[in-house]
């Protein structure tokens, strides 16, 4: 039986920065129990990290990559590797945010390739990103 994760939980186990709730979060994480994470967690994750810990960017897609490549952690709502991928377009720079890098990846696991958008970064890649009718 698998279990959700909220985001309280991805981030002290990725920060480790108070000892006990760290410590909790790894017991669970760390045990091999299926888990399963949304896209809303690691975007407000994604937020925490780089609003609150100013972590770089580049580490803070690297982190949240190797956390959802645990065995033990699956992706709820689409494939993992989707989400993955998405998470990727985010690591080169600002341009694309995390939660563009969620609904790209949600759009492209269900194999949706038109996309309308007012916004000129949403990523392009794969999709065709409209404007207008």
């Amino acid at each position: 039986m698998t279990s959700f994760l909220d985001t309280s939980m991805v981030v002290r186990y990725l920060t480790r920065d108070d000892p006990e709730l760290a410590a909790q979060a790894a017991r669970i994480i760390d045990r091999g129990d299926p888990l399963a994470v949304t896209d809303v967690v690691v975007v407000e994750a994604a937020y925490v990290l780089s609003s609150v810990y100013a972590v770089p960017r580049e580490r803070l897609v690297d982190s949240l990559i190797d956390f959802l490549q645990k065995e033990n952690i699956g992706f709820s709502g689409f494939d993992k590797g989707w989400a993955l991928q998405g998470l990727l377009l985010c690591r080169p720079s600002n341009r694309v945010s995390f939660a563009d890098a969620m609904i790209w990846a949600a759009a492209r696991s269900m194999g949706i390739t038109t996309m309308y958008a007012l916004d000129q970064r949403f990523p392009k890649e794969g999709l065709d990103v409209r404007r207008d009718a």
